[in-house]
């Protein structure tokens, strides 16, 4: 007998409801979920949407962003991969689609009220989530969320001393290239809060 995790991504893998009975357009192309869990994953790393890349090789974080995000995390490819340490769940589980200047559009918005909650009552170890962007920041800190994304960030120091359940969260600016400018004007970014997330991801790790 499937146990109800294995059930649920099943369900999941198999969803196209952005295509078949879409909020607003539908989704232009076929649908790849690309998310990646485990019930004793203590890590969850909580996106935004797949890119193109992603998208064509159905991998979380197999982009540029990727390899910042686990700069950030001080982790190897092969720590952040390993799905019984690391869950990714992004907000939207497929390529939105690019926007008319080549920009990604936002995760489609049948995807996380359809399975988020439940997907997430099925991992019951995670001891610690990282709030990449201000989709998964709004889902996770309601009215804990600033009015922009720099105010958030910048209160991290707050909004990690109160966890969501048993997690404790860590909101963060998406790891795009585009966010280049935002990091040069915030460096409190790299010199202190990157640090500090470093040393939580291993104390977590460390424990394995």
């Amino acid at each position: 007998m499937a146990r109800p995790l294995d059930k649920l991504t099943a369900e999941i893998r198999a969803c196209r409801i952005c295509r078949d009975s879409p909020r607003g357009k539908p989704l232009p192309h076929e649908p790849r979920p690309v998310f990646r869990v485990s019930p004793s994953a203590s890590i969850g790393v909580f996106g935004q949407a797949p890119g193109t890349r992603v998208h064509t090789s159905g991998v979380p974080f197999s982009d540029p962003s990727g390899v910042r995000l686990r700069q950030w995390m001080g982790v190897s490819d092969d720590e952040f991969y390993d799905v019984r340490r690391i869950a990714i769940i992004p907000m939207g589980f497929c390529f939105p689609g690019l926007d008319a200047k080549g920009g990604d559009l936002p995760p489609r918005a049948e995807c996380a009220p359809l399975w988020r909650a439940r997907l997430l009552a099925q991992l019951p170890k995670l001891e610690l989530g990282l709030l990449v962007g201000q989709y998964a920041q709004a889902w996770h800190l309601g009215s804990r969320q600033a009015a922009t994304l720099a105010e958030t960030v910048g209160d991290w120091r707050a909004i990690t001393s109160i966890a969501d359940g048993a997690m404790r969260l860590w909101p963060l600016p998406h790891p795009s290239w585009r966010n280049n400018a935002w990091l040069k004007k915030n460096p409190w970014f790299d010199d202190e809060l990157v640090p500090a997330l470093r040393r939580d991801v291993r104390s977590i790790l460390d424990k394995d």
